[in-house]
């Protein structure tokens, strides 16, 4: 079975190896195999397993680990309430999951609506993202914001806003999910820090957001 390895910082036990030491070369995660997916955010893990249960270590900051405490956990530690999980993403200081029949769950921080719940409340459990119209294929994560790919090729966004990262058409943040402009037929989603990328099926990458550097 497969088996995860983290390297790097550790300050609040990100790389799952039961210390809080930084590493330079690659150290096996605790107590966990048979990892089909993973993500990382700022400065906590997730893993997805075969079974369909997703694993998170690291800070806890307002319930990034989604097992309904705000400790931080330097070995992985289950994310409640969560089954026939099919991919997993991760923004900053929150988190995304995909379940087998299309619905997108989110945890963590939501300072900026990127749990896309309706609330602007931070959750320590995993909470439905809200008014999501179709079938969710894919999602992504990063900085403050959230995407999720529908099967009909459209993009759905929510989270903080103030580059256009959420591509549809202001700056103003958005609790709940909002269309991007002028897309369809994505087969593909990527999200960096304040920015947003889509892969489409004629072979042409379409980006949106800061774009300072």
């Amino acid at each position: 079975q497969s088996i995860s390895h983290a390297w790097g910082l550790n300050q609040s036990g990100q790389l799952g190896d039961s210390t809080q030491t930084n590493r330079s070369v690659p150290v096996p995660v605790k107590n966990l195999s048979g990892i089909v997916a993973e993500a990382t955010g700022d400065i906590h893990s997730l893993a997805l397993t075969a079974d369909g249960k997703v694993w998170a270590w690291g800070r806890n900051y307002a319930g990034g680990l989604g097992n309904g405490t705000y400790t931080d956990s330097s070995i992985p530690v289950q994310v409640s309430n969560l089954s026939g999980v099919k991919a997993v993403a991760a923004g900053s200081n929150h988190s995304l999951a995909l379940t087998a029949d299309g619905r997108v769950w989110s945890w963590g921080l939501n300072l900026t609506g990127e749990l896309g719940n309706g609330t602007f409340n931070d959750s320590n459990v995993p909470v439905p993202v809200v008014s999501l119209n179709g079938t969710v294929v894919a999602i992504a994560a990063g900085g403050n914001k959230s995407l999720a790919l529908t099967s009909d090729g459209r993009i759905w966004a929510w989270g903080d806003n103030p580059y256009g990262e959420l591509g549809n058409g202001t700056y103003t943040t958005s609790a709940m999910p909002v269309l991007v402009t002028s897309l369809n037929r994505v087969i593909s989603i990527a999200a960096g820090s304040s920015y947003s990328l889509a892969l489409t099926s004629d072979g042409r990458v379409w980006s949106w957001g800061d774009n300072r550097l």
